[in-house]
């Protein structure tokens, strides 16, 4: 059996042309970024290489959606992804909101006054995708 301190969890924040990545030590690891993968045909094959260099044992993707809540169109081009990337990865995909993480990301950017990509913001979302789940689930609780 592993030891935990080798597991870590995935966090994507899904987007038409980028996909960005954080990664967390499972379950009491702080969230960092990691990459940006393209979303395009190869993302099943790339997604799976991380999983397995990271040793990942589930994946968290941001759900967007309204600040109302309600659906977008792409909240259901995400969920179709991640329906999708279950049955290729056989692995569990937990859904998170991500309202304004976005937001957030280019905020904490523009404060640190540099210069930066969209796929930075990308990967900064991811990692606070990954800080909500991980904030909700202490010690890898109420998963289920």
């Amino acid at each position: 059996m592993m030891q935990q301190s080798q597991t870590s969890v995935l966090g994507l924040d899904i987007g038409n042309v980028r996909i960005g990545v954080a990664r967390a030590s499972w379950p009491d690891g702080i969230p960092t970024k990691l990459t940006v993968l393209t979303n395009d045909l190869n993302l099943s094959g790339e997604l799976a290489k991380l999983v397995a260099s990271e040793n990942a044992i589930l994946l968290v993707a941001g759900l967007p959606r309204t600040l109302e809540g309600k659906e977008t169109n792409q909240t259901r081009l995400t969920l179709t992804l991640v329906d999708k990337l279950r049955q290729e990865l056989k692995l569990p995909i937990y859904l998170q909101d991500e309202a304004g993480t976005s937001l957030k990301a280019e905020e904490e950017l523009r404060t640190n006054n540099r210069t930066y990509l969209k796929s930075d913001i990308d990967q900064l979302s991811a990692v606070y995708i990954l800080e909500d789940f991980m904030s909700e689930h202490k010690g890898g609780k109420n998963l289920g």
